[in-house]
């Protein structure tokens, strides 16, 4: 018999021994078998650590772009992935939660990369003064812990449960070793074997144990991060390992809980929120056959229209079908196998102790294309406690399956503490159209809760209902549900990095922290800091202007320019008893007087202004006091490239305006001096353009360079091009865009001509063997010169022929086959990308 596979140490090894059966949850067949017998744990944990160094070691950026690139990846195989999941039982909407919702979680931590420095650590806050002169200083950066990150995971998102904390861990810099629960582990095998193939993740960022070792938490290590996902009473047991507790080892743990939704004493029969409170209880009751951690587990309604919810949640479930989960018209598929079956029933057993079962029952069923009694069927089951307040059994046994309890409040303060005897748990919902009832209730209600959900008319059609875990919001609850937390975006990440709090001098600070720290040494510019590339500037880079009086006409003219009348502006009989002496300057017009200093007038990398994040005036400025600037690159953050603009990033500059008078031009003496001198600062961003250095510039020398070496043998490092057919089509090219050849249609769908045309403002290189559309697949087109010499010479007369078509109409727009119609600036781009693409090729470049 098969056996699921684990991926340990750079390599695919089966268990020991024969292992544990597991079957389809449908069909009830074996298919494969599980055992981790021979897996030896320390080395296993000890290979991530040390092979974790080469993830370290990414920026932030590398990393997000990492996650990005393998969730592009990973979809490509969903197909895959969703034939496998049907053996667990899941539905195709159970799967897409579990699949692309996973997905969606490396997706989603890709893009906080923006929110990081490009560099392997984290800057935290903002930078704190320690002495009274700036000149000590601190701060406290992150850096990736050396350890690794081990997730026990739960059976009943294979695939989830891994991306939604691997996500995380990869974000930060920490390697992962999975174990997820072996009734599904065949599935996450699955997707970690796509993941290994794919090579996008450096090895040893992701180990896969398939299944559970007892002795996984024996040699965890301080710098080790644990994370568990299960039961209470097992996540109960981890939680106090002596070796977690010698070692303080981080342990996050999400548990199983008796989550409450709540129905508002507003939201009666007949209203938009009674029906999406049924709909939203039918769902969480029955979706992933109720083996969610986050499924609705109380409902708790007013006394008085309890028939009313029974009888239409009866009716709602009338309308579930359960069957084979391959099947359309099936709606909720089965338990994870009969073990979990028989849980279930044990657990409502207990709960209708007190509670009656007023909707389902434990009988065979009829599934719908599926033996009943072969597959862990069961069928929804709804309970009613009269007596919660009495009776707990509802508040403290989860049947972990498609089973609810219905009680009964008369006050919201009942709703709350009825809601708070779960003792702890992961998600609340209220259904109200009430927003002070809301306000209430979440505020009492928040101490016992992970998240509320707040339903209502207006947030339906966006919202993504009570059980839906979001990767930028907190995953986790207080009490029975662990009191850890998951996910959380910026917050998630955190978790997994070692906070340091850093001490020193300002230049000191600025350098370890990638970031200028007020009072630090400034790095003079050799030229005007607006002139370097992204690349180029480093913070602290600065540059002192020379000086501007500001006038009374200045102040005057601003005034009537933008309609500040400010009295302090126009109105000097009015200054008494304010803290102006004189006619004073507008604030705007000082940070504008001091863009006029420090903005380099030339065109150069500089491509925009991108915001201003912070600005504070200091003290009055009045008419004829003169200014001066000390413009300095403050932080540099990196960016994706977007649309129809070169690639760029933003560097923020730190903007301090001085009074030359008060220093008569020059350093200032003390710091008295110093702090006197400055009247205001600010934070300005611009978007600064990144060097290109993919592609060669085709200079008219490197051209008839690249021509010479060009001969009749030289070979094609890829495609079947031969030299003079390679030059014909350059040639063609020039002819196209100097619009003489046009008798051609667009190649490209409309609709995805701009996300191509896009591309040629990127720094990335044409794919290599792409098919042009004007030539048939496969096949050389037909030469049309006699030989390669008169080939080259063709193609120089097209390309001079190019260059004066734009020079006599420099707004003329002629259409290209793949890339529709481009402007002069556009054909630029695309032939330098074009001609490095084939002479690469031929490697004449």
């Amino acid at each position: 018999m098969q056996k699921v596979q684990h991926y340990i140490q750079g390599q695919w090894i089966d268990g020991k021994g024969e292992g544990n059966p597991i079957f389809d949850s449908v069909t009830g067949e074996h298919f494969t078998n599980i055992t981790t017998e021979g897996i030896d744990v320390p080395e296993v944990l000890q290979y991530g650590r040390t092979k974790g160094d080469t993830l370290r070691k990414m920026t932030f950026i590398e990393r997000g772009n990492m996650l990005k690139k393998l969730a592009f990846h990973l979809q490509k195989h969903k197909r895959t992935f969703y034939d496998i999941s049907f053996k667990t039982g899941a539905t195709k909407i159970d799967s897409w939660v579990d699949i692309e919702g996973g997905f969606g979680n490396l997706f989603a931590n890709a893009s906080l990369r923006k929110l990081f420095p490009n560099q392997p650590y984290h800057v935290e806050g903002e930078p704190i003064d320690l002495s009274r002169g700036g000149r000590f200083m601190a701060h406290h950066i992150m850096v990736p812990k050396t350890g690794v990150a081990v997730h026990i995971n739960a059976f009943n998102f294979p695939v989830w449960g891994m991306l939604e904390k691997c996500a995380v861990n990869w974000m930060a810099g920490v390697p992962a070793v999975v174990l997820p629960a072996p009734q599904s582990a065949y599935l996450t095998e699955a997707v970690v074997k796509v993941i290994i193939e794919s090579g996008i993740l450096p090895e040893g960022a992701l180990q896969l144990i398939s299944g559970t070792r007892k002795d996984i938490l024996d040699t965890v290590e301080s710098q080790d991060i644990v994370t568990f996902t299960g039961s209470a009473s097992t996540g109960r047991k981890l939680k106090t390992h002596p070796r977690l507790i010698e070692e303080s080892v981080p342990f996050t743990m999400e548990a199983d809980s008796l989550n409450a939704s709540v129905l508002g004493e507003d939201a009666k029969p007949g209203t938009p929120e009674f029906d999406l409170f049924i709909k939203e209880v039918r769902n969480e009751m029955t979706s992933k056959c109720g083996q969610k951690c986050t499924a609705i587990r109380r409902i708790i309604v007013p006394e008085n229209i309890m028939e009313d919810v029974q009888i239409a949640l009866g009716k709602a479930l009338d309308k579930v079908t359960y069957g084979d989960p391959r099947l359309k018209e099936v709606r909720m598929g089965t338990l994870i196998d009969k073990k979990q079956v028989e849980a279930v029933k044990n657990s409502v057993k207990e709960i209708a102790k007190t509670a009656d079962i007023v909707y389902g029952d434990f009988e065979n069923g009829e599934a719908v294309g599926a033996d009943f009694e072969k597959g862990s069927f069961i069928k929804p089951i709804l309970l009613r406690e009269n007596d919660p307040f009495t009776n707990e059994a509802a508040h403290v046994t989860e049947a972990f399956g498609p089973v609810s309890t219905l009680m009964p409040y008369e006050s919201l303060d009942q709703a709350v503490e009825l809601s708070r005897m779960g003792r702890g748990s992961l998600v609340s919902s209220i259904a109200t159209n009430d927003d002070k009832v809301a306000k209430d209730y979440t505020v009492r209600a928040a101490t016992h809760h992970g998240r509320i959900l707040v339903l209502n008319r207006e947030s339906a059609k966006q919202s993504t209902g009570h059980g839906s875990p979001l990767p930028n919001l907190i995953h986790g609850g207080p009490g029975r549900a662990g009191g850890g937390e998951e996910m959380g975006g910026v917050r998630g990440i955190k978790h997994y990095l070692q906070r340091c709090a850093v001490q020193g001098s300002p230049t000191t600070l600025t350098e370890v922290t990638g970031i200028y720290q007020p009072n630090a040494d400034y790095k003079e510019a050799e030229k005007h800091p607006f002139a370097y590339h992204w690349e180029d500037i480093e913070p602290g880079m600065s540059l002192k202007t020379h000086s501007r009086t500001l006038t009374d006409t200045d102040i005057i003219n601003f005034g009537n320019l933008t309609w500040d009348h400010f009295y302090a502006h126009t109105d000097i009989t009015s200054l008494e008893g304010s803290i102006f002496e004189q006619r004073t300057a507008h604030g705007y017009f000082i940070i504008s007087a001091a863009a006029g200093l420090f903005v380099y007038p030339n065109k150069g990398p500089v491509a925009a202004n991108y915001g201003l994040e912070e600005i504070r005036f200091l003290r009055p400025l009045y008419h004829n006091d003169t200014i001066h600037v000390r413009l300095t690159c403050k932080q540099k953050i990196d960016r994706d490239q977007k649309g129809k603009e070169l690639p760029s990033g933003i560097v923020k500059w730190y903007v301090e305006v001085f009074d030359t008078d008060v220093t008569k031009g020059n350093i200032p003496e003390s710091e008295e001096e110093e702090k006197e001198a400055l009247v205001a600062i600010a934070t300005i961003l611009t978007m600064v353009q990144k060097k290109q250095t993919t592609f060669k510039e085709i200079t008219d020398e490197v051209f008839e360079k690249a021509l010479h070496n060009l001969k009749e043998d030289t070979k094609p490092a890829w495609g079947m091009m031969t030299p003079q057919h390679m030059v014909e089509h350059l040639e063609d090219s020039y002819r196209i865009a100097s619009g003489e050849i046009q008798d051609f249609e667009i190649a490209t769908p409309e609709k995805y001509i701009d996300e191509v045309k896009e591309t040629l403002y990127n720094y990335e290189p044409m794919p290599k063997n792409y098919n042009f559309p004007f030539y048939k697949e496969g096949e050389l087109f037909s030469l049309k010169h006699e030989d390669l010499a008169t080939a080259k010479q063709k193609l120089k007369e097209a390309k001079k022929q190019y260059t004066n078509f734009f020079v006599e109409n420099p707004d003329a727009v002629t259409k290209n086959a793949v890339f529709g119609e481009l402007s002069k600036f556009e054909w630029k781009l695309m032939h330098r990308k074009h001609i490095n693409h084939h002479f690469k090729q031929f490697g004449i470049i």
